[in-house]
């Protein structure tokens, strides 16, 4: 069967919490967009936002169409398609804690008859609870006659402790069943690939281990700043909106062993045993196997961005992070001693997530300096965005009677490249090591002169950390230490 041509059956609607939000705008409208698109939603299917501000259900449909057009993967976008999904969009204005909007939202869905319903929870995550409270008060977590879901979005809670009791309180309300605890970095298709390209392929299990692989980079690239998520960055920072679920995520499926089959417990097993391995560090090695930093205000492709700390919402005085990079180790037989390069920012160069596996180099120079041993490493790199593919980077003799190797590429597009100019260098923080950018960048980072970026002292212990950058990446080519 063609996994492109399955459809969801009934009637059916989802409920987004914080409709009005950034998660809904650029993920959840234009994935809603893409499988209309592609057939797989039922024809009865509604679109039900919940949120605080002052719109209509017209008002709704236009921001949603906006979002669509902007962030739609497949562009020009059918128009025919977006306004049928939107044709049957409803909008409730009310608060999180108001009971009355959860009161509006069942007569609304007893309204149009639709009995199953998927709750998304696209809101900051200080809401979480309160949003399972209201929707048990209201009595529509429950339908027998179809079934009623609910999506939480990380992060789970800020630590152990609220990631229990955020638990406790959905199951108060739901079955296990009917709770999907989400990630929406691995509903990508080069991250559903990973496991694919690693247990499908003989050639290369062999190969994924400490004996072949030099180290491994992943890197989570953003080239815009914080924008209208300022409430929740402020607290979260670059490790909890990035690091801690994304990047790890990635981390886990690179390095994790088979699993006994192919369902999500034996895959979340495997995971777990990943995390379980990695080394922890002490005080003095966080100092010198991470990097955290700030941005600053600077230009972006010609124009003025502002820093960090002068976006609205934000403290004038803030330590948060928005750039952090790290050298993790894998403790098992397979990984033991390679190293795993995590890295994230935001107002990076360009918006990008690579994966690159560097293998291991010829023990011995034959071709002369310029050859395998040093600007020809093997690199299997995997584009998680924007640009999906697979690329090996092989050494080649190049034309001409000198045996000199040069690096070529064997590459799978998951689409067409994608189309512009190369865009300009920013220059927002003071200073980005030479690994901040994988080897697949286009241009090095144009740097800031020294002392641009103001750092709070109110982080005892890690000033360090920002004040002078540890080369704890090594740059492309070269053997990690």
């Amino acid at each position: 069967m063609d996994n492109n041509k399955i459809k969801c059956e009934g009637g059916m609607a989802i409920v987004i919490f914080g409709v009005t939000g950034d998660l809904t705008s650029r993920k959840l409208l234009p994935a809603l967009y893409e499988n209309a698109r592609a057939g797989r939603l039922p024809d009865d299917f509604y679109i039900i936002g919940f949120a605080r501000r002052d719109w209509s259900d017209e008002k709704m449909r236009q921001q949603l169409l906006d979002s669509v057009q902007d962030y739609a993967r497949n562009q020009p976008v059918d128009l025919k398609v977006a306004e049928k999904l939107l044709s049957k969009a409803i909008y409730i204005q009310s608060t999180f804690e108001d009971v009355e909007g959860y009161r509006a939202l069942a007569h609304k869905v007893e309204g149009i008859g639709i009995k199953n319903l998927l709750f998304y929870l696209a809101t900051p995550p200080d809401a979480y609870v309160e949003i399972i409270k209201s929707i048990g008060a209201a009595d529509i977590q429950h339908c027998e006659q179809g079934w009623r879901r609910i999506i939480v979005e990380k992060p789970f809670g800020s630590d152990l402790a609220t990631a229990q009791k955020l638990d406790a309180e959905l199951h108060k309300v739901f079955e296990e069943d009917q709770i999907y605890r989400m990630d929406h970095y691995l509903g990508k298709e080069t991250v559903q690939n990973l496991l694919a390209f690693r247990f499908g392929n003989g050639i290369f299990e062999p190969l994924w281990n400490r004996n072949y692989i030099d180290h491994v980079e992943i890197t989570v690239a953003e080239n815009f700043g914080v924008g209208s998520r300022a409430g929740f960055y402020e607290d979260a920072g670059v490790v909890r909106d990035v690091f801690q679920n994304h990047l790890l995520q990635l981390l886990t499926l690179t390095a994790m062993e088979a699993p006994s089959a192919f369902n999500a417990r034996a895959v979340r097993d495997e995971k777990v045993k990943v995390l379980n391995s990695l080394c922890p560090m002490s005080a003095e090695e966080a100092l010198s196997r991470t990097y955290r930093a700030q941005y600053g205000a600077g230009d972006v492709n010609g124009e003025k961005v502002p820093s960090y700390r002068d976006e609205p919402g934000i403290a004038k005085d803030s330590v948060t992070e928005t750039l952090m990079a790290a050298k993790l180790f894998v403790n098992n037989w397979r990984w033991a001693g390679v190293p795993f390069y995590l890295r994230s920012g935001k107002r990076l160069q360009k918006r990008l997530t690579p994966i690159v596996i560097q293998f291991t180099q010829v023990p011995l120079s034959l071709f002369g300096a310029k050859n395998l041993a040093g600007d020809a490493p093997n690199l299997l790199i995997f584009d998680i965005q924007p640009d999906e593919g697979i690329t090996l980077y092989l050494g080649a003799k190049a034309p001409g009677p000198i045996h000199q190797i040069e690096s070529v590429q064997m590459r799978f597009n998951y689409r067409k490249p994608l189309v512009g100019s190369r865009l300009k260098p920013m220059s927002v923080y003071y200073w980005i090591p030479s690994w901040a950018m994988p080897p697949s960048s286009p241009a090095p980072m144009r740097l800031r002169k020294p002392g641009a970026l103001r750092i709070g002292s109110s982080l005892p212990g890690r000033r360090r950390a920002y004040k002078s950058c540890p080369s704890i990446l090594p740059a492309p080519g070269v053997r990690a230490a």
